[in-house]
């Protein structure tokens, strides 16, 4: 149940583009599916078996990706919340080595 919570709360933060764009894909691979549902023929047949085991791969592959980033984030949140002034030095300093080496010629 945590974890349910933990995805959709990540997805609250990062509600953008990717997640759109793959619904997107997965929306119009299902729509090509369904639009070849009549079709008698083996090698159609054959495709829309493997497109369809492919979009419930992608399914699950994504969803596994959600959870997954949700758990980052939420260990890098409590991370910043326990140890604020070290994420701020280190924040500092990456930001000067960048800095330094953007400046260089």
């Amino acid at each position: 149940m945590a974890r349910k919570q933990d995805a959709v709360k990540a997805r609250q933060i990062f509600p953008g583009t990717m997640n759109r764009e793959m619904q997107l894909v997965i929306d119009r691979a299902q729509a090509l599916v369904d639009a070849t549902a009549g079709e008698l023929d083996a090698k159609i047949k054959a495709a829309r078996d493997s497109l369809q085991e492919n979009l419930e791969s992608a399914r699950s592959g994504y969803v596994e990706f959600e959870n997954r980033l949700a758990d980052t984030v939420q260990v890098a949140d409590e991370f910043v919340r326990e140890k604020p002034y070290q994420v701020i030095g280190g924040t500092f300093l990456a930001g000067l080595l960048l800095g330094w080496f953007m400046s260089r010629k």
